[in-house]
């Protein structure tokens, strides 16, 4: 377990930050832009949680905000050439299984969709849309990383997944995508 006795090192100041093995870079590097996009995507989702009024939804969505700090913990952590590190932290197969399963299980009573739907609905659908656009975005930034530097292909596969539970957890919120909002093309013009 981690214990944090004193929250600033000063280690910082200087723009760099420290991973897993202990290696330095800059705060701005692509890496780290993608530990911290997973942070912000696990933020919006603990708001959608606080939406969610205790719906029984809340509880899978806990147990993803711990995946993501272990998704944070794997990004963190440089991959070694040619050897296996069996003391990282690395999100595993079984993981990106979950949500597969529990994609399946809500998207079992959803209506079939006829048009793309607009981010919205009911407080907590907003909520969840809002978590699911943050993670695409920390997809982006973890894509954009794997490019630069190997990165488990498992984590990769994770926010992907994740975004589409999101996506059909929110149309459950709205009474099973009874109520989601419909984009209609070209009806502002």
């Amino acid at each position: 377990m981690v214990k944090l006795n004193k929250i600033y090192t000063r280690t910082g100041d200087a723009g760099t930050t420290g991973l897993v093995d202990g290696s330095r870079l800059p705060k701005h590097a692509p890496r780290m832009q993608a530990v911290g996009d997973v942070d912000e995507a696990n933020s919006a989702i603990g708001l959608a949680i606080v939406a969610m009024n205790d719906r029984p939804e809340a509880g899978w969505l806990t147990a993803i905000q711990n995946d993501l700090f272990d998704l944070g913990a794997d990004l963190a952590t440089p991959l070694p050439e040619g050897e296996d590190a069996p003391w990282a932290l690395r999100i595993v197969a079984s993981q990106v299984e979950r949500l597969e399963r529990q994609i399946d299980v809500m998207n079992a009573d959803l209506a079939p969709l006829d048009s793309f739907v607009l981010p919205g609905g009911s407080p907590a659908a907003a909520a969840v849309h809002l978590a699911r656009a943050v993670t695409r975005r920390a997809e982006r930034s973890a894509t954009a990383a794997a490019a630069d530097v190997a990165l488990n292909a498992q984590a990769l596969a994770y926010l992907n997944r994740l975004s589409d539970l999101l996506f059909v957890l929110a149309r459950r919120l709205n009474g099973n995508g009874a109520d989601d909002v419909k984009w209609v093309p070209g009806a502002s013009r």
